[in-house]
């Protein structure tokens, strides 16, 4: 790589200087005028600006992202150097200036590194032989301010010589920053004794106290922004894997091993000459992402959001491939450099402990080492040969012990999993080295799948063991099918990581589960885990049921073909393989059944259990399903979904064991009324009566007791204070709902003002029961996603939806200007390119027509939608609401009003239309629209 930025037509200095000189005898030879500063101002914003539109310019066409930011560092150099030369021979000229009339303008920080992201900070030391005089406080003010002037964001400090270095001692952040010290202009004297001073005076002696340190500020930042490397929408600067952990390589190898540049670390037995060309190549892609970023969001942005990704993909020449858009493509790479990254440290840190572990209690920390007694330092490992222990982590006695048996890069992972040690750096750099022994034949090998299986289905931490293998690169090149999905990213707002990741913390949620470690949260499934009669195919199937994302077919369809072909090759037998299949083709039917069907219509219980046959495999499917649901992302698994799926459970339960004795529909009604009633104390047989006859025989079918009694409740206190809307609040803390009921004059558009109110007040709902009484009332429940913890504060937040719905169904509110006022959040909805679908179907309900329309998610879309539904003359039985990131799924359990299913194809047809024209944000207005009738 040619590095000349003076080469590059960033500035042309001497025309630039020309130009001041021309300014400032244009006005007489005043440049402290304020016309004189205008102008000069004026030259220098175009000539940055110019400068900065042809490194970006550069950038697009040799695509080195380090590169670019070594040719704006130099331009910020010139800048600044004009800037100071200006102040000092113009402004402020001195001609027989004081020993303390000295000053040096020094780089600190990231900019010291003479690299520079386009709208990065500049970091600067105004450096002094003395304390400040007037005339230098004039100077740096001048620069200062004519920095800030051109836009620029500017961290300085001015400080004296004796000032950097009695800091420096105390302060790790400018310890830091000036071990990054570069001269820009100046007294180049003053600089040079500060490097003298600060090496001899603050660096000495003290390495180990600035490693431990470093060390220590990574762990804490890669806690704040998450602990993985592999979210979907990763920081490049400050995320595990980004730049700011090569930056801490370097401050370190800077530190440690006194060099000034990243290759000195060959000659200084840290890197080889192939691991510091995978240093280099992976700090200028991440270098290249960054300024693409900044210049595409003409800010210093550093999140790689989704709505910058798939422009930033384009500009990165990344192309659509079978299974794959460019943009999952693009963060593919991202996710394999972060990795890469990962395996550098280890490498340099590997280096390290060997020079200084002994005197760095903090490195040992971080090593993970145990500081045992010399004498138990190194031991062999028990029963295995080749292996040994160095300070509690598992190592190999010489290379050879994997060359003599390959099988023994699969073995060390089990061994470490076994006597519960980590690694040595030095095993893991074996590994990486020893890729190329997983061939065909090792694959086929009986044992080595054996062991393999034995670490998924560990019962001590098979998550752990499973990362280490992925990011060795052992995991993937043992099972290619998993090496395809490995820093795989899904782009849509729903998957929190990859789909390696995603796979590895569902097998960790399934161990978390089988542990009897999460019965509060699953008490289902904690009940009946340890009854499941084969938990090798239960961690298979979880290990595989994404096996297939990125693929141009269904991937449930296709993971259990991959499954029927991998199964065997572990040593499944074909009961097992055929099990195995079925949960992977399978994984995604309980959470949709659940999640999008009416659970108390019989005809989606005997639907499900059609499909599911046995309790074995549904008891196997709910774990799956938890598991899958959990290892999304944080926040995507409440309590409301388990209520979901054991609902669902419970139902199909008698039916799956034949202990199901049905009862006419007639005697389960007249059974539920008889229960009801003996809950109604203090009421008169009347009033019983009465209440017991306000409500249709569908209502009796889908609610159960409690609901009963505190709806009868609801509306006697309602009638008796001739209340026209009346509402309960109900938070749950365990299903992490509220329920809200709403009891108002029957209207086809009441459901409509309801999810109108809720998108104005910012509520989510994620599920609707509706209801109409036979005295023309409507009797609606709406379920929210809760958002605070404390009930109190849950119910202060349900009060104020409650206050806004009721203004609204007076007529005391318009809904329009509150729902606009929500939709600036769903702006980077538009990024995503969601297929938008409606379908009309009579074969999922043996009593309604099921309106299921599945796109993307806006304000006020559940609004429009039951809205439209009304227009069309359909009551809404029931409504289930389903979202996944910027997608939704929701299902409309409808009738006519006469009750009956929708069956004139035209109608269905009507339907059709209108509820995609709705979806899509394009409804018509039709007032004499007969679609509905």
């Amino acid at each position: 790589m040619n590095i000349a930025p003076q080469n590059d037509g960033l500035i042309d200095v001497e025309a630039t200087k020309a130009k001041l000189e021309t300014i400032v005898a244009d006005h007489g030879g005043d440049a402290k005028d304020f016309k004189t500063r205008a102008e000069v101002l004026k030259l220098l914003k175009e000539t940055l600006h110019n400068g900065r539109v042809q490194a970006e310019k550069l950038l697009n066409e040799d695509g080195l992202g380090i590169l670019c930011a070594i040719r704006l560092s130099y331009l910020e150099d010139q800048i600044i150097t004009i800037i100071h030369r200006f102040a000092i021979e113009h402004v402020y000229p001195a001609d027989n200036r004081t020993s303390s009339e000295h000053l040096a303008v020094v780089a600190v920080g990231g900019y010291g590194r003479a690299t520079l992201a386009p709208h990065s900070d500049i970091d600067l030391l105004f450096l002094l032989p003395y304390k400040q005089t007037p005339w230098g406080e004039s100077v740096v003010e001048y620069i200062l301010y004519m920095l800030w002037d051109l836009g620029q964001k500017v961290g300085h400090a001015t400080r004296t010589l004796n000032d950097c270095v009695r800091l420096s001692r105390g302060d790790m952040t400018i310890r830091t920053a000036i071990l990054e010290a570069r001269f820009i202009d100046g007294e180049k004297k003053l600089y040079d004794e500060l490097i003298e001073k600060f090496d001899k005076d603050v660096l000495r002696n003290t390495s180990a106290e600035f490693i431990a340190a470093k060390l220590a500020e990574r762990d804490a930042r890669h806690n704040q922004q998450g602990n993985s490397r592999y979210m979907v929408e990763p920081n490049i600067k400050e995320g595990k894997g980004g730049l700011r952990d090569i930056q801490t390589l370097f401050w370190i190898g800077q530190y440690a091993y006194r060099v000034r540049r990243a290759r000195a670390l060959i000659k200084a037995g840290v890197f080889t000459e192939q691991e510091y060309n995978r240093f280099k190549k992976a700090n200028n892609h991440l270098w290249t992402v960054r300024c693409h970023l900044h210049f595409l969001t003409d800010r210093p942005e550093e999140r790689l959001s989704f709505d910058v990704q798939r422009e930033l993909s384009t500009r990165l020449g990344y192309r659509k491939r079978p299974g794959q858009n460019g943009v999952e493509r693009f963060m593919k790479h991202y996710f394999l450099v972060a990795r890469e990254v990962g395996e550098i440290t280890r490498v340099f840190c590997s280096a390290l402990e060997e020079d200084f572990g002994q005197s760095a209690p903090g490195i040992n920390r971080f090593f993970a080492a145990i500081p045992l007694p010399s004498a138990f330092k190194r031991r062999k490992v028990r029963n295995a040969d080749g292996f040994l222990v160095d300070h509690g982590r598992i190592s190999v006695e010489s290379p050879e012990t994997f060359t003599k048996d390959p099988r023994n890069l699969l073995k060390i992972f089990e061994l470490a999993d076994r006597d519960n040690v980590s690694f040595h750096p030095d095993a893991m750099q074996a590994i990486h080295r020893n890729l190329h022994l997983i061939d065909n034949d090792l694959r086929n090998d009986p044992e080595a799948n054996a062991i393999f299986l034995r670490i998924l289905t560990s019962r001590r931490d098979p998550e752990s063991i499973l990362r280490r293998m992925t990011e060795s690169g052992v995991l993937g090149k043992f099972i290619p099918e998993f090496g395809k999905i490995v820093a795989m990213m899904q782009f849509n707002m729903y998957h929190h990581y990859t789909v390696d990741e995603h796979l590895l913390r569902a097998v960790g949620i399934l161990s978390e589960i089988e542990k009897q470690e999460l019965g509060d949260e699953h008490p289902l499934a904690h009940d009946f885990v340890l009854d499941i009669k084969d938990r090798v195919v239960l961690y298979v199937a979880v290990f595989l049921h994404d096996i297939a994302k990125g693929r141009p077919e269904s991937h449930s369809t296709a993971g259990a073909k991959v499954a029927m072909e991998l199964c065997p090759r572990l040593g499944l037998n074909e009961e097992q393989t055929e099990q195995v299949s079925w949960l992977v083709q399978e994984h995604l039917t309980m959470s949709q059944v659940s999640q999008s069907r009416d659970l108390s219509d019989r005809k989606t219980i005997l639907d499900f259990c059609a499909v599911v046959q046995t309790m074995e495999q549904m008891r196997m499917l709910l774990i799956l399903t938890i598991a899958d649901i959990k290892a999304v992302g944080p926040g995507v698994w409440n309590g409301w979904k388990g209520q979901l799926l054991r609902t669902l459970y419970t139902e199909s339960e008698p039916i799956l064991t034949g202990g199901h004795s049905q009862k006419s529909r007639d005697a389960r009604v007249a059974a539920m009324k008889e229960r009801v009633a003996s809950r109604l104390t203090g009421w008169s047989e009347a009033e019983i009566a009465s209440y017991l006859n306000l409500h249709y025989e569908a209502y009796w079918s889908r609610t159960d007791v409690d609901s009963a009694v505190e709806h009868a409740e609801l509306i006697r206190q309602a009638d008796r204070e001739n209340k026209k809307v009346a509402t309960a609040i109900k938070p749950y803390e365990f299903e992490g709902i509220t329920e809200i009921t709403i009891l108002a004059p029957d209207h086809p558009r009441l459901l409509s003002m309801i999810a109108g109110a809720c998108a104005a007040a910012g509520a989510n709902i994620v599920d609707a029961m509706v209801f109409t009484t036979t005295d023309g009332r409507a009797l609606d429940t709406i379920l929210i996603n809760r958002e605070f913890g404390e009930d109190h504060d849950e119910r202060r937040r349900a009060n104020r939806i409650v206050d806004l719905l009721v203004q609204v169904l007076k007529g005391e509110t318009r809904l329009p200007p509150l729902v606009k006022q929500k939709e600036s959040h769903k702006k980077r909805y538009k990024t995503f390119r969601t297929k938008s679908k409606v379908s009309v179907n009579n074969e999922l309900s043996n009593r309604s027509t099921v309106v299921e329309v599945e796109g993307m998610d806006r304000s006020g879309l559940l609004s429009a939608l039951t809205r439209t539904l009304s227009s069309l003359n359909l009551d809404i039985a029931s409504a289930h609401i389903t979202t996944y990131g910027e997608r939704i799924v929701d299902a409309f359990y409808v009738t006519d009003l006469t009750g009956a299913k929708i069956t004139n194809p035209d109608r269905k047809k009507a339907i059709e239309e209108r509820m995609m024209e709705a979806l899509t944000g394009k409804p018509k207005e039709q007032p004499g629209d007969q679609a509905g009738r």
